[in-house]
């Protein structure tokens, strides 16, 4: 009876560990993905390395998509080449910076190019930033090798990062949760409690 019990409660702690060990999934990934992938066939076609996934540009990017969504496309922020280190028509970038715990500092060399496409069609939000001269110079420039790509409803946010110090979207310091991620810790602090009422 005891074994089961404790059979019982280990499935049970597994059971909500899983969600704390994954990312938090969008429905659109795989829109945000074919993005990145055609963003990285138009960059190879100018024979330029391809962007790699920052993922703290990804949180930035997609905590941005989240406060944007319900602006309409004739907004200011459409079409906006957003420098992190200038004065930023984004009233809560500093809060997104330190939710993703992301140091300002390394924010000043990157951009943030919001699109808003009615129903996000693919070919369009991708025309967006590979035609749009705005927005294509950033793709152009080889300094940037990393990017976050975030979407929500009708808009599309591309966080590049540059590879130095002063772009690359670096921890904050001193922060191991930004490291691990809290859901880790929260893990094993339940799997450490469950070892225990099990012994």
């Amino acid at each position: 009876m005891a074994s089961l019990i404790r059979l019982s409660f280990f499935f049970f702690v597994l059971f909500h560990a899983f969600p704390l060990l994954s990312p938090f999934v969008h429905g659109s990934d795989e829109d945000e993905d074919n993005l990145l992938q055609g963003i990285n066939s138009y960059r190879r076609s100018l024979n330029l390395p391809a962007l790699v996934k920052n993922d703290n540009a990804g949180c930035l990017a997609d905590r941005i998509a989240d406060d944007i969504e319900d602006l309409p496309c004739s907004s200011p922020t459409n079409g906006a080449n957003i420098l992190p280190s200038s004065q930023s028509p984004l009233a809560n970038l500093p809060k997104h910076l330190r939710k993703c715990k992301i140091d300002a500092n390394s924010t000043q060399d990157g951009v943030i190019l919001p699109v808003c496409v009615p129903k996000l069609v693919p070919t369009l939000v991708l025309t967006n930033y590979t035609h749009s001269p705005k927005y294509a110079k950033y793709l152009n420039d080889s300094r940037f090798s990393g990017v976050g790509v975030g979407s929500e409803d009708n808009w599309a946010v591309v966080v590049l990062a540059s590879s130095n110090p002063s772009g690359n979207f670096a921890n904050a310091a001193g922060s191991l949760v930004s490291i691990f991620g809290f859901g880790h810790y929260l893990v094993f602090l339940l799997l450490g409690v469950s070892l225990i009422l099990v012994s």
